[in-house]
């Protein structure tokens, strides 16, 4: 088969067709990628010598650079809305920092961090005041602190999802999209989504409707059926609008479009019952995916960690294309299981190799093998887009991750 651009390639992937080889993705949205430290190990052996920028603060994972795009053939690359503002300005206007595990990376223009009396860092406002993010001594990432804060509860009036985007957003997102589209990767759109069990820093927090209280939220699912509806319906309502302005910015550049980061299951189940999740939560998942697709080209791309297997048939049938991270570790996620059952019905975007047990601990050559074995699965028939589940952490060695890569793009080649 004829080798194909990157953007072909994804694009006939997601469209169940055949492709020349399995796509790969490092870092195209913001569970999808690898830690400062670990990227920065990664350039050391390619001797590259280029500053590291930090997409996200409170992730603090790395923009993937176009040398490390090409030496290891990924083929996605992120248009997201929260960073689109930063993405074009030079490295001179970005923050120099060492975090605590000492790798060395340029913090977004603007980004502020002071101290708390435990020694902890703080992410600080515009205004230079605290916010509810907090990054333990020694710590990798922040937390939000704010979660599920006692005496407070959720007042569905003063819900207030945002329903656009500033003109200097959107220019930026126009150009964004504009400058990548030229250098044929696919780009996969992010912002404006929603987020309906609240435990995703992914998504806007303006969208989220358990406010920061989710386990109040989840009572409320079983107690105020109605109040839930109405909130979210609400929340996909605005979203649509913000969605409508970012398709007359983007267009079609974007093969795809994330419409949510929503986690519902944990390492055992998920922790709200299928037959909930399907009455509450279903149909404003369709709504929002019945509108693009009725009136873009975007596949749905949602984002939902954990053991959810029984959540599957009812995303499908939502109208969710693509889903990730695909986490095989957790239970009844057996990739075997997986593919057999929704093959051909959903993209599995993740599941190429198991972050938990196998690439922070195993020796380069079982990390190959098990990439190998994960290939052979997800591969047949398409619709399988290579990532490892979720993002690399800083403690797993270099010489794991570049097996890791080197091996999806050795044997996930089609004859």
């Amino acid at each position: 088969m004829a080798t194909m651009t990157s953007r072909e390639r994804v694009l006939r992937t997601v469209n169940f067709q055949a492709a020349d080889r399995v796509p790969i993705d490092l870092g195209a949205m913001k569970a999808s990628g690898i830690s400062v430290k670990a990227y920065n190990q990664i350039k050391a052996r390619l001797g590259m010598t280029t500053p590291t920028r930090i997409w996200d603060p409170k992730f603090m994972i790395a923009s993937v650079e176009e040398a490390v795009m090409r030496r290891f053939h990924l083929d996605v690359v992120p248009l997201d809305v929260s960073s689109a503002l930063y993405d074009v300005r030079p490295d001179g206007e970005w923050l120099p920092s060492t975090l605590y595990e000492g790798a060395e990376g340029l913090l977004p223009p603007n980004t502020v961090i002071g101290t708390d009396t435990d020694g902890r860092w703080v992410l600080l406002d515009e205004h230079r005041n605290p916010t509810s993010f907090r990054m333990p001594r020694d710590g990798y990432y922040f937390d939000d602190v704010a979660f599920n804060s006692p005496g407070e509860t959720i007042d569905p009036a003063a819900f207030r999802p945002a329903t656009g985007f500033t003109d200097e957003q959107l220019g930026a997102i126009q150009a964004r999209s504009r400058y990548l589209y030229e250098k044929e990767y696919a780009m996969l759109g992010w912002g404006g989504g929603v987020c309906f069990l609240g435990l995703s820093l992914i998504t806007d927090r303006l969208s989220n409707v358990t406010m920061g209280l989710p386990s109040e939220w989840m009572v409320m699912l079983m107690t105020e059926r109605a109040t839930c509806h109405e909130m979210m319906d609400k929340s996909v309502d605005a979203s649509i609008k913000c969605l409508a302005q970012l398709h007359e910015a983007v267009g079609d550049r974007c093969f795809a479009w994330g419409i949510a980061a929503d986690d519902s299951g944990t390492q055992r189940s998920e922790f709200i019952r299928p037959d909930l999740w399907a009455e509450m939560i279903k149909p404003h998942y369709a709504k929002l995916c019945a509108w693009i697709h009725h009136n873009t080209n975007w596949k749905t791309f949602l984002h939902c960690c954990g053991s959810i297997y029984h959540l599957i048939p009812h995303m499908i049938e939502a109208g969710v294309d693509i889903l990730n991270p695909i986490q095989t570790s957790a239970a009844n996620m057996q990739p075997e299981r997986l593919k057999a059952e929704f093959g051909g019905k959903i993209v599995f975007w993740g599941g190429g190799c198991d972050t938990q047990r196998v690439l922070p601990t195993a020796t380069p050559e079982e990390v190959r093998a098990h990439v190998r074995e994960r290939l052979a699965i997800f591969k047949p028939g398409g619709g399988y887009v290579f990532n490892q589940v979720h993002n690399i952490q800083p403690n797993v060695p270099a010489e794991n991750i570049v097996a890791m890569l080197d091996a999806a793009y050795e044997y996930g080649g089609n004859p």
